[in-house]
């Protein structure tokens, strides 16, 4: 097995649409709570030349007897040291919510050849602050916080059985969006020399536009700012737009979706 072949294959990440011979890959990284699935639905609106891989965080799917990362570093470091390893194909991180501060530092942790672009999505920049103080909070606190974002599927917040598999991973999750935010406020963001854009909902009443602008301060490359209608989540209603505007961005017009040239795990 090919030594891309291996990471791909690792505990680390997750290919949600394969390709037999990719041009870039897009490798994303989920929300507070969030996983490595919830980025399936991207799948159809990938063209066959991209391959799409999603993070797949400790404490949670298949990696649910292991225990969540507590701090920013926990995850971000051994990330980036497998994502080193891979070579050849142009790679675009993106990020959505605590996803694109784990996104960001991982971009921060790569060589620059390493990566073309780095999308985020639903969070203030670096150092903004913004947390909510949910990871010393009771169980009620999470459970109502994860309900007002209204993602997550409501047996989950419900049935005692779900709940036990959600709230750990969310509660751990927030503490480090906190840490991490405590650890920064203040501090000047390092900036990257590759294109960054940030992407938000108009509706998403904890990031604007204004916030979104933020991340220009990471970066040294181009950087602009797109908002969809919706929500914090606005991103499952509008995947095909955004996909596409992040790829057009990313390595140019693409050619139109061809559904039968990948393989979707």
């Amino acid at each position: 097995m090919s030594t891309d072949g291996r990471i791909l294959t690792g505990r680390w990440l997750r290919v949600i649409r394969a390709s037999p011979a990719p041009r870039l890959r897009l490798l994303c990284f989920a929300h507070a709570g969030g996983s490595a699935s919830f980025f399936r639905t991207w799948a159809p609106a990938v063209p066959g030349d991209v391959e799409l891989i999603a993070v797949r965080y400790p404490g949670r799917e298949d990696r649910i007897l292991e225990p969540p990362a507590t701090t920013m570093p926990q995850l971000a470091t051994p990330i980036a040291e497998v994502v080193a390893e891979l070579r050849g194909v142009p790679l675009v991180l993106f990020g959505h919510s605590m996803g694109a501060l784990v996104a960001y530092e991982v971009a921060r942790r790569l060589p620059a050849r390493h990566l073309t672009g780095l999308f985020v999505s639903g969070r203030a920049a670096p150092g903004a602050g913004g947390s909510e103080g949910l990871a010393t909070a009771d169980d009620d606190a999470l459970i109502d916080s994860l309900a007002e974002l209204g993602h997550t599927p409501a047996e989950f917040l419900t049935r005692p059985e779900l709940r036990d598999l959600v709230l750990p991973a969310y509660r751990a999750d927030c503490g480090i969006v906190e840490g991490y935010d405590r650890e920064r406020a203040g501090r000047a963001a390092e900036a990257l020399p590759i294109p960054v854009t940030a992407y938000h909902g108009v509706d998403d009443r904890d990031v604007n536009d204004r916030d979104a602008a933020g991340w220009a301060s990471v970066t040294r490359s181009d950087f602009d700012v797109r908002a969809f209608p919706g929500g914090h989540f606005y991103l499952v209603e509008h995947a095909h737009t955004l996909v596409s505007d992040l790829l057009s961005r990313a390595a140019g017009p693409l050619p139109a979706r061809a559904a039968d040239t990948g393989r979707t795990a």
